[in-house]
Order: C-alpha cells, then sequence, then structure tokens
C-alpha cells in the first residue's frame, strides 16, 4: 500500500479553483448549491486553508454563513495554526467574528497553532475586537507555546492600547 494521491485531470483541478474562489469572492449561491449537491463544506487546500477560512479572513459575511450552514468547521486551522477567528481578529472584522462565535468558533480556540484570537487582535491593536472577545469570554491570562500573553506579544508588536486594555481585563478577571 503506497501514500500515493491520485493525479486530478486539469477540469478536476479548474473546478476546485473556482470552488476556492467562490469563497474568497463571497459566492454564497454557488456555493449553496454545490453543497447541496454533495460537495464536503470542510474542503481545503494545498495551504490548509479551508473555504470557511477563505471566506471569512476576505469579509463575506454571506458565504461565511452557508458554509457554517453546511457544516464548515469553524475550529479547523489551516497549515500555520489560524483559525478563521483568528482571521478575523487579524481584520478587525466584528460582523465576522460575531457570526462565527454564533456558530460554534471557541472564543479561545487555537487550532493547530497556540495564538488565540485574542493575541491576535491585541498584536494589531485592534481595541474594538479585544473588547468583544473579551465580553465573549476570552481569557486574557493564556499564554502561547513560548509562555506569552496576549499583552506581551502586543507590547513586543509596539501596540498602543491593548496591552493596557489587557492588563485591566485581567487585574478585573483575577
Amino acid at each position: 500500500m503506497t501514500d500515493q494521491k491520485p493525479e486530478l485531470d486539469s477540469d478536476t483541478l479548474a473546478f476546485v479553483g473556482r470552488v476556492f474562489q467562490f469563497a474568497r469572492m463571497g459566492h454564497a449561491e454557488e456555493l449553496a448549491t454545490l453543497f447541496g449537491q454533495g460537495l464536503p463544506a470542510n474542503l481545503r487546500n494545498d495551504k490548509g486553508d479551508s473555504l470557511l477560512m477563505l471566506a471569512a479572513y476576505n469579509g463575506q459575511h454571506e458565504a461565511t454563513r452557508v458554509i457554517l450552514e453546511a457544516g464548515g468547521d469553524p475550529e479547523l486551522a489551516n497549515d500555520r495554526g489560524q483559525t478563521p477567528l483568528a482571521g478575523a481578529a487579524f481584520k478587525g472584522d466584528l460582523a465576522m467574528a460575531e457570526l462565527l462565535l454564533a456558530h460554534r468558533a471557541q472564543v479561545d480556540g487555537v487550532g493547530d497553532g497556540t495564538r488565540t484570537a485574542l493575541m491576535t487582535a491585541a498584536m494589531f491593536d485592534r481595541t474594538e475586537m479585544v473588547d468583544l472577545l473579551l465580553a465573549h469570554g476570552a481569557n486574557p491570562d493564556l499564554r502561547d507555546a513560548s509562555g506569552q500573553s496576549a499583552a506581551d506579544m502586543a507590547r513586543a508588536m509596539g501596540a498602543k492600547a491593548t496591552p493596557d486594555q489587557l492588563d485591566r481585563a485581567a487585574r478585573k478577571a483575577g
């Protein structure tokens, strides 16, 4: 028995490429039709990005909703360990974060990595996102694999407001 992957013909590769473009570009109706025909909602590309990750990262709210309702896993991380919620946090997309959280995204989820969405939001000084994640129960005291908290990461990145914001939240929680 070998681990050899089957060769895909050019038509199949073109189809798969279109499906991932549908997610990136927000073609919700086309995705819904394909899911209705049996397309797996957790399809991933060569970088480990799921359809949900691509739709969420690119701010495609309706496509994200369609993928979630078709069974897209909000905890499925890409090859860099990033979850769709962390992608929304990086982008500062509050509505997307709310949508993901309403569909079972774990507020402190780390996928295959060690960074939470709160850590990502803090690093890029996304104060409104930090507030949103904290309101949903994000833990400001969690540490990544190197032992850094969200506030530590924010300071290391030169964020202006989020380090103090997180320090206040940690004192309040403690």
